[in-house]
């Protein structure tokens, strides 16, 4: 099931039922870094919206930054992810979005090449599919440090020795080719201002979500997460404000 809707995602959202979300996986508009075609929103109707629909044991995946303003960031991302606790999420994880490449160089700070991921959850996340793709530089041998086990009178036991896997479970900074051709190879889709990697949203369907669950993204924008989904065999539900954008992500997502 694909759903596709236009309109406000604050309205569109209140159609949806209670307790009918697995995840959600978007990125919003943010102090004003892109246009969006001139639309805005509101974020704590939006925040309160996604904890209605999200299904205990679901996950909203936040994906957003800050701009720099008259010399400070404006720290939009850490409000937004308190007033999500505050309306009764779990900050399951704060993630790293860690970028190849930077737009703004800057004169007087290091170079800004990361996004947050907030990872909030309705109570315990009820999947979680952990990506094992980080290469043990010790792979096959032994643990020593785990073979041993002190007893009550001071001495040690040997415990059976432990094989140390050729791949271990990634940390939660995650690093991605951002430039025009790897974020997609959908070339029409970079009229859209603000692409994220299509790996992104894979890599967190496939985390926090299981065939056959639904995936919300309320912010549609260009339909990376819907096109993934559809991928990942999952059902998808997206909204978007903008006519334009929506037309993106209808040809994204049907072809």
């Amino acid at each position: 099931m694909i759903d596709l809707r236009l309109g406000d995602c604050l309205e569109v959202m209140k159609s949806l039922p209670s307790q009918s979300i697995d995840l959600t996986v978007t990125s919003p508009p943010y102090d004003n870094l892109r246009t969006y075609n001139g639309y805005s929103f509101d974020f704590e109707g939006i925040a309160k919206e996604l904890y209605r629909v999200t299904k205990d044991g679901g996950v909203v995946v936040w994906i957003v930054g800050d701009a720099t303003v008259n010399g400070s960031e404006t720290g939009t991302s850490f409000k937004q992810a308190l007033y999500f606790k505050e309306i009764g999420f779990n900050l399951h994880d704060t993630m790293i979005y860690q970028k190849n490449n930077f737009a703004n160089p800057s004169s007087n700070r290091y170079h800004q090449i990361f996004e947050f991921m907030f990872v909030l959850s309705k109570g315990k996340p009820k999947a979680f599919n952990p990506i094992k793709d980080r290469k043990n530089v010790c792979a096959g041998e032994s643990n020593w440090g785990a073979n041993k086990a002190r007893q009550k009178d001071g001495s040690f036991k040997e415990r059976p020795k432990k094989i140390v896997s050729e791949y271990g479970m990634r940390y939660n900074i995650w690093e991605f080719m951002t430039s025009k051709g790897f974020a997609t190879k959908d070339n029409f889709a970079y009229s859209h201002p603000a692409i994220f990697p299509e790996k992104v949203a894979h890599d967190h369907i496939i985390s926090w979500s299981n065939e056959g669950d639904t995936v919300l993204d309320c912010f549609l924008g260009s339909g990376t997460t819907g096109k993934i989904a559809k991928q990942l065999n999952r059902q998808f539900i997206g909204i978007e404000i903008s006519p334009e954008y929506m037309e993106i992500a209808k040809k994204r997502i049907n072809e």
